[in-house]
């Protein structure tokens, strides 16, 4: 299964809750967001190298412990030579080879945000607890229907009062997940430390599982 996980704004969390399914669901993980990469790196083949024809999709995976990279180059020529019409049946080389995908993709309206939406089977929302938030999570959902991709689940990342989720499921038509703010659930990617494998009993960990549950109803 590819899951495409997208945002209506950058700055919501969309990188870490990649990277948290990631690890929940034993995914390898893509960084899609060819212009502003944020999940880690490390060196070798990345994704600007597959989609310039530089590299196989399959050399350029980190398998890792606890969580299984596709990462993305850091560099302006990189994103410049990437083809993202490359980029589906990149991502659908990595699902047969590898199994479930989770693609952080770009933020926001971007044209390469459709690439990857285009081939999931499925997406997931990333949503600040904001009530503005609400129009940009819609416009994010209109795109995803346009391209035949249904909704799983809201992810309304990090809550401190109580947010408006039945608003988010009720406009989205998609159960709406509230995940804490959590410091130590913010540090998870510069630390490569996933909440959900260190941190299982926290409340972030639990609200993550349900997510993951989420998908794996969708894909059963």
């Amino acid at each position: 299964m590819i899951l495409a996980v997208v945002s209506g704004k950058g700055g919501v969390g969309k990188s870490t809750v990649s990277f948290e399914l990631g690890a929940e669901m034993g995914a390898v993980v893509v960084d899609a967001d060819l212009g502003m990469a944020n999940l880690p790196y490390a060196p070798g083949p990345d994704l600007h190298d597959v989609l310039a024809g530089r590299a196989d999709p399959v050399e350029a995976v980190r398998d890792g412990d606890p969580v299984t990279l596709l990462p993305c180059g850091r560099t302006l020529a990189g994103a410049r030579a990437a083809d993202v019409r490359r980029l589906a049946e990149t991502l659908r080389v990595v699902e047969a080879t590898y199994g479930d995908v989770v693609v952080d993709c770009p933020a926001g309206m971007r044209a390469d945000a459709g690439v990857p939406l285009a081939v999931a089977d499925a997406c997931l929302v990333v949503a600040s607890p904001k009530q503005y938030a609400l129009a940009d999570a819609v416009r994010t959902r209109e795109l995803a229907r346009e391209l035949d991709c249904g909704l799983v689940a809201v992810a309304v990342n990090r809550v401190i009062d109580d947010p408006p989720l039945d608003a988010f499921a009720d406009v989205l038509g998609a159960p709406a997940t509230a995940i804490p703010a959590d410091p130590r659930l913010g540090a998870s990617l510069e630390r490569f430390d996933p909440v959900v494998a260190s941190a299982p009993n926290r409340l972030a960990s639990a609200r993550i599982r349900d997510l993951a549950s989420a998908v794996r109803v969708c894909r059963s």
